[in-house]
């Protein structure tokens, strides 16, 4: 009994107290691994002049490289080859992701384009008014462009006092191409202009660098640019010809 007794006594006195327990220190939950990130960021604003000012705007700066290489492009009208729907200086915003997975441009698209080799050197802004496999005619009895058999009536953005075309035109849109006009169209050097050139006028998809989305500048011009529905109706080349 007295052992039992003793015995109990000393698995009592050798339990923590509480007191003991609260004064205990709380281990870090902060890994080693975390410690040397912050470590190696805090020796780069050390580094950095501006400290983390500066490391801040680097940030930005790289996400802002980034946005515009893969996702949204800037880009300022130079001529009046599209008005009035985009005006000399407007900067629109080009989404170059539109036509990244599978999507392919469709007719009545605003599309910024690579021109070299066929338009001239740089890049383009025009509207997408036949794709591959497409009949494109200039112009039926009332003046208007035909796209596989159906006319089209461009008056919601066709520059006022311009016709469709002051040139005839018939031709098949190869499959892999665009033929794309602007809306201005007696100020628009454009595949009717190219009909004889490299690539009879016609663009190859794959040098399309994205839709133009949106109009940013000025701020009074801001608006989200809309595929008409002139070209709803247009049927599908093979379902025109087939």
């Amino acid at each position: 009994m007295d052992t039992e007794a003793q015995q109990t006594e000393r698995d009592r006195s050798s339990r923590p107290s509480d007191s003991e327990d609260v004064s205990q220190e709380i281990p870090e939950t902060e890994g080693p691994e975390g410690r040397s990130r912050f470590a190696l960021v805090a020796r780069i604003t050390d580094w950095l002049p501006g400290g983390w000012i500066s490391l801040t705007l680097l940030v930005c700066l790289v996400f802002l490289l980034i946005l515009n290489a893969f996702v949204v492009q800037p880009f300022q009208i130079p001529s009046g080859s599209m008005e009035n729907g985009l005006r000399v200086g407007d900067r629109v915003l080009v989404n170059k992701l539109a036509y990244r997975f599978g999507a392919e441009p469709r007719r009545g698209d605003v599309v910024v384009f690579d021109g070299t080799g066929y338009f001239g050197s740089g890049d383009y802004i025009k509207r997408v008014v036949g794709v591959g496999g497409d009949h494109v005619v200039c112009c039926d009895k009332e003046g208007r462009i035909e796209v596989n058999g159906r006319s089209v009536d461009e008056s919601t953005f066709l520059y006022p006092g311009d016709s469709p075309s002051s040139v005839p035109f018939k031709v098949v849109v190869p499959q892999g191409t665009l033929f794309l006009l602007g809306d201005h169209r007696s100020d628009s050097s454009d595949s009717r202009d190219h009909l004889g050139s490299p690539g009879g006028g016609m663009i190859p998809v794959s040098d399309v660098i994205g839709r133009a989305d949106w109009i940013v500048w000025p701020s009074a011009h801001w608006i989200r640019l809309h595929r008409p529905g002139a070209y709803g109706r247009v049927p599908a080349a093979d379902r025109a010809h087939g």
